[in-house]
């Protein structure tokens, strides 16, 4: 994983998707992105412990 820290996902806006079932649509690029950022983050506060920084 890349030492970069990614920025939180922004939740897209209702009209942002157009209810079409676009493929990949922008619902499922923002989980996409949070699961990648939620992933980031688990790891970094594991290794923050580990290191006695949390």
């Amino acid at each position: 994983m890349s030492d970069t820290l990614l920025e939180k996902p922004t939740r897209p806006e209702d009209w942002e998707c157009c209810g079409g079932g676009c493929s990949p649509c922008v619902w499922d690029n923002y989980y996409a992105d949070m699961e990648r950022w939620q992933q980031q983050q688990k790891a970094q506060a594991e290794k923050n412990k580990s290191a006695g920084e949390g």
